[in-house]
């Protein structure tokens, strides 16, 4: 027996994020590629060049989060929200290769050193292009653990990367500027890297996990288990063969709830339906399919194990 929750079949159509993540790219690509012309700094040309990575994943983020928003078909039975993961894959990938750019880029001007210039003008730019980064951050953040959209996020938790690269570029090419150390300018970059590197890494953790299946959380497992205990009757209404997933904006249960022989298939498809819709309430993602067997036959126990 199947029970489904409707809602969580649609998912939510987030593609104006991703225009907003587009326009955000653009915007501070511009204005640190200004920056990084106008002072010559290659710790500002590896701010710029992380721009360029999101810009070309907010892209993509658009593409992904498109199909993910089709519905079902003959093809795809249980939609296309996986989408996402690949976004975010992809994503970490750039970030790859825009780190190891950005650490030889600063390794070659550690042994060239070359003198900076206009470095006040060109901070100033770089915080404002900082600013806006941390403003579309946070709310491509919030929708995204709104909607549990895992492309949003990774779009959201990179720009913020960004803002933190940015602050620590501004403050150490202002000590530059201020104690006259220009190997502060390829220091900072290399130092960049590696922290882009480790974004790089954690996206790729990340959408590795929803394209293997990984169960929900802990504590959202935790929170299913304790609504099944709230309807558990030693003996008599019991359950097992919980297993959960997530896919994208869409999360996955499956339960087998163990009942007398002797209901009706009518009194069991109600206690079922109304068991799914107090989950359903608690996860208004969630898709939920239940298993009804009776508690008296021994072959209701051979599939408690996976």
């Amino acid at each position: 027996m199947k029970s489904t929750n409707a809602a969580a079949a649609r998912p939510p159509d987030l593609r104006k994020y991703a225009w907003l993540a587009i326009a955000t790219a653009v915007a501070t690509a511009l204005l640190k590629g200004s920056a990084w012309a106008i002072t010559g700094s290659v710790g500002l040309l590896s701010d710029a060049a992380e721009s360029l990575v999101n810009l070309v994943a907010a892209i993509v983020a658009l593409i992904s989060l498109t199909i993910a928003a089709r519905p079902a078909d003959d093809g795809h039975h249980f939609g296309h929200s996986k989408a996402e993961y690949f976004s975010a894959a992809l994503e970490g990938i750039m970030v790859f290769v825009a780190a190891a750019s950005i650490i030889y880029l600063g390794v070659e001007r550690l042994l060239n050193p070359r003198q900076l210039e206009s470095l006040g003008l060109g901070l100033a730019i770089s915080i404002v292009a900082a600013v806006a980064n941390g403003v579309v951050g946070r709310v491509l953040i919030r929708v995204g653990n709104r909607h549990r959209s895992i492309t949003l996020r990774a779009d959201g938790k990179h720009l913020m990367t960004d803002v933190y690269t940015t602050v620590g570029v501004v403050v150490g090419l202002a000590l530059a500027w201020l104690t006259g150390w220009q190997w502060m300018d390829p220091v900072i970059a290399i130092l960049v890297g590696v922290n882009i590197l480790i974004t790089g890494y954690r996206l790729m953790s990340e959408s590795t996990a929803g394209l293997m299946d990984a169960a929900l959380p802990r504590e959202d497992v935790a929170r299913i288990q304790a609504i099944l205990d709230a309807h558990t009757e030693k003996d008599r209404i019991e359950f097992h063969a919980l297993r959960t997933r997530e896919s994208g904006a869409r999360q996955f249960m499956e339960m087998h709830m163990l009942v007398p022989g002797e209901w009706t298939v009518q009194r069991g498809h109600d206690a079922l339906e109304d068991l799914v819709d107090e989950i359903v309430a608690q996860f208004p993602a969630m898709v939920v399919t239940g298993h009804l067997e009776p508690i008296a036959d021994p072959r209701s126990y051979e599939d408690v194990k996976l």
